[in-house]
């Protein structure tokens, strides 16, 4: 998968993203809500998390992959055909916090990331994230062309 995503952050909670991840493991969460214990917890430490939505609040999630030594979370949107709309991911009221930073991926782009995966055998992807990348034209990045630019 070589395209860039546009993911948004929590609202108020986790962490910032402050540092440039370069190679970095993106590993699909098993189960894929991250509700509680991962049977590939192993995998996540000290790599990115790709979760689905539902089941449980975006903390905690965040919290639950923050647990396995995950450095952050991706949070994918768990209606499949969403291409457009961001979710905007906010505290419950748990009043519990996270420290690992959590970005909202849109759905479409969540299940053709794992779909990939799957479809050659792949227990991750290697990723990096930019902290921003509005100084790159429009033109070069890469989009995947089931968004609409």
């Amino acid at each position: 998968i070589r395209y860039i995503f546009t993911a948004t952050p929590a609202k108020d909670f986790g962490g910032v993203f402050n540092t440039r991840y370069e190679q970095i493991h993106l590993v699909p969460a098993d189960p894929p809500e991250a509700c509680g214990e991962l049977n590939n917890g192993v995998f996540i430490q000290d790599q990115i998390a790709l979760v689905e939505r539902g089941g449980c609040s975006f903390l905690s999630k965040t919290r639950v992959i923050q647990e396995h030594g995950g450095r952050a979370v991706m949070l994918a949107d768990n209606a499949y055909d969403n291409d457009s709309f961001y979710i905007e991911m906010i505290q419950d009221s748990s009043r519990r916090t996270a420290d690992i930073p959590a970005l909202f991926l849109l759905g479409r782009d969540g299940y053709m990331i794992r779909r990939s995966l799957e479809q050659h055998g792949l227990p991750w992807a290697v990723i990096s994230i930019p902290v921003n990348v509005t100084s790159i034209p429009t033109y070069e990045m890469m989009q995947p062309p089931w968004t609409f630019w």
